[in-house]
C-alpha cells in the first residue's frame, strides 16, 4: 500500500507540478538548451567505482540494468551484486534475473536475491534499506535506468541514511536527452519523473525542498 502525501504537502505539490508544466511548455518555445539541462538533470552518472554491494533496482529483470548489474560486479567493483525484485507472475523478478544472467555465464555466486511487494521507488528503498544494513554496506552503487537514476539516488539517501549511495553509469539509453521534448515517450518519462522527484523532496523536506531542488540544479549546471 502507497503511503500517501499529507494533504498540505499534496497542494504544494499540485502547485510546484502546475507551475513547472507551464514553464517548461513556455520554455520548450523558446529555449530547447534548458529543457535539455532539464532533460539531463534526470540522468544521474557518477561513474563505477569500488565499493560494498551493487544494487540492481527492480523492473528490469533481463534487460540492461541486469546485465549492467552483473557486468560491474564481474569487473570486480563490488563483492555482491543484490538485485531487488518485486513479483512477477507469482514469482520474485530477482529470481527470474539472476537464471537469465547465469544462463549468460554469470556466476551464480555472484547474485543476491532480495524479493520484495515495493511498488514504487520509496517503497523500494525502504525495503532493502535494513537489509543493506544488516550486511554492513557502507558504500552502494546503485545500477538502474538512466532517467531513473537521479530520483533513485535522491530516494535512497533520504530513506537509507546511513549509507553512501553512488549512481553508476546508466545501464540504458532510452531517454533522448537533447530533445525529449519532441518525442511522446520521453515527454511521459520527463514529466513523469520530474513530478515524483518534486513529490520525493517536497515529502521529506517541505519547509525548503524549491530551495534544495534549485540548488541541486545549478550545482548540475555548473559541474
Amino acid at each position: 500500500m502507497r503511503r500517501a502525501l499529507p494533504t498540505p504537502y499534496k497542494s504544494i505539490f499540485v502547485r510546484s507540478i502546475l507551475v513547472g508544466l507551464c514553464v517548461a511548455g513556455a520554455t520548450a518555445l523558446c529555449y530547447p538548451a534548458l529543457l535539455a539541462e532539464m532533460g539531463q538533470f534526470l540522468v544521474l552518472s557518477q561513474g563505477p567505482s569500488p565499493a560494498d554491494l551493487i544494487l540492481v533496482l527492480g523492473g528490469d529483470f533481463w534487460g540492461p540494468r541486469a546485465l549492467k548489474g552483473a557486468e560491474l560486479g564481474q569487473r570486480g567493483y563490488a563483492p555482491i551484486v543484490m538485485i531487488s525484485g518485486p513479483p512477477y507472475f507469482k514469482r520474485p523478478e530477482s529470481e527470474l534475473s539472476i537464471r537469465f544472467l547465469v544462463e549468460r555465464g554469470y556466476p551464480s555466486d555472484l547474485f543476491v536475491s532480495f524479493p520484495h511487494v515495493a511498488t514504487s521507488t520509496i517503497e523500494e528503498a525502504i525495503a532493502v534499506c535494513p537489509e543493506l544494513h544488516r550486511r554492513n554496506a557502507r558504500k552502494v552503487l546503485i545500477v538502474t535506468s538512466g532517467y531513473h537514476s537521479r530520483r533513485a539516488n535522491t530516494v535512497f539517501r533520504l530513506f537509507c541514511p546511513g549509507i553512501k549511495f553512488a549512481s553508476t553509469v546508466p545501464a540504458d539509453n532510452e531517454f533522448r536527452i537533447g530533445d525529449w521534448w519532441n518525442h511522446p515517450h520521453d515527454r511521459h518519462v520527463f514529466f513523469s519523473e520530474w513530478k515524483k522527484l518534486v513529490a520525493t523532496v517536497v515529502w521529506k523536506y517541505p519547509e525548503d525542498a524549491l530551495n534544495r531542488l534549485l540548488r541541486a540544479l545549478r550545482n548540475h549546471q555548473g559541474a
